[in-house]
């Protein structure tokens, strides 16, 4: 029963004035009647509707800031931060099958890929895949590899982080790397499909810098 419709006066007369009810019993029995039927009227209506009215509101208010939450994901994952998962060896030991990541997708905005940063990036000869490398050759930089030892502008690469048993014994380049473009390998060099195989890698196709290691916890470390 909706009790926006009831007259408030007619309410009063009802349950306010003994003299008027009595009046109306002697005079007039349908009147009466119809009084009796609003005294019948549940008392917690009122109450009620105003817990209805306040549940209403709350849940409005969750709903925004449920929406609220879920713009701001995805404002971070888009421009901000995104959690990766590597799937294969190439990048072992320094990064396992399965390891969680978190990928810096804001730092190359301000900054420009450095060597040795570990990226995330644009398979060049199918977008839609994404790989983890290790940026080894900038812009303009002359990398070669002879016996499977890396070169950038002659100099050796320090490559401490790549165990014997996971170097190559290949050749390649010299080649001077286009403006625009990076040079990656991945740390297990002998098993590792890379810019010694597809080329080099544009600035557009380079997705953010690997910040974090967060899973498994026990070798959680950041980059």
């Amino acid at each position: 029963m909706r009790l926006e419709g009831a007259d408030p006066e007619r309410l009063g007369l009802g349950f306010d004035s003994p003299a008027m009810s009595v009046a109306s019993a002697t005079t007039d029995p349908e009147v009466r009647s119809g009084d009796t039927s609003l005294a019948a009227e549940p008392p917690g209506s009122a109450r009620v509707l105003a817990l209805l009215g306040q549940l209403r509101y709350e849940l409005i208010a969750w709903f925004k800031t449920l929406a609220s939450a879920a713009v701001y994901a995805t404002l971070i994952v888009t421009f901000g931060f995104q959690v990766a998962r590597v799937e294969g060896m190439s990048m072992a030991p320094t990064l396992e099958d399965q390891d969680r990541l978190i990928v810096n997708k804001l730092i190359y905005r301000f900054e420009e890929p450095r060597r040795s940063d570990i990226v995330m990036l644009y398979y060049p000869l199918d977008p839609d895949k994404s790989f983890v490398k290790r940026v080894i050759g900038e812009e303009g930089d002359t990398v070669r590899v002879v016996d499977g030892r890396v070169y950038v502008n002659d100099v050796p690469v320090p490559d401490d982080y790549v165990p014997s048993e996971y170097r190559s014994h290949d050749d390649w380049g010299p080649q001077v790397i286009p403006e625009g473009y990076y040079f990656v390998m991945g740390d297990h060099r002998n098993n590792s499909s890379d810019s010694r195989h597809w080329g080099y890698v544009p600035k557009k196709y380079i997705i953010g810098k690997v910040q974090l290691r967060w899973w498994p916890i026990p070798t959680a470390r950041v980059f």
